[in-house]
């Protein structure tokens, strides 16, 4: 099958591809992470019993520890975990802890947040989730 070429450079395959893919390409997770998140991140081995959001870079991945609080994740300074890239809102989304597992709400972003690929306002997660906040792809874990 050929390309037909359309204006801006796009091609036929760059429509089949849904938006989540074309947005989550060109941003390596680990460089939007804030230094304090990133100094308390831990690498992928050994892991310790726990919940943890995994941010996979180009060249290593890092696990996010969750404690037991509510974790506004955000652009904003006021975010407790700060990811410093511009499809990421101010105030993108809140992860809620509970008793099964954790629940992520989104908190009125622009570009919305993504749960396996579904847009969401709120859902629970479990182990393996995918999780998009704009360009940014994250998975929760529960080890």
């Amino acid at each position: 099958m050929t390309d037909v070429l359309f204006h801006v450079g796009m091609t036929s395959q760059t429509l089949i591809r849904s938006p989540d893919e074309q947005l989550t390409e060109r941003v390596d997770p680990i460089e939007c992470l804030d230094d304090s998140v990133r100094h308390r991140a831990r690498p992928i081995e050994p892991i310790e019993p726990g919940r943890y959001l995994e941010v996979q870079g180009r060249d290593r991945t890092l696990l996010i520890p969750l404690a037991g609080e509510v974790i506004h994740i955000g652009r904003g300074l006021a975010a407790d975990l700060r990811l410093d890239e511009s499809s990421v809102s101010r105030r993108h989304a809140i992860l809620v802890p509970r008793a099964s597992g954790a629940r992520i709400l989104d908190d009125r972003s622009s570009y919305g947040t993504f749960v396996n690929g579904r847009r969401i306002q709120q859902a629970d997660l479990g182990d393996g989730d995918v999780i998009v906040l704009g360009r940014v792809m994250l998975r929760y874990l529960e080890v």
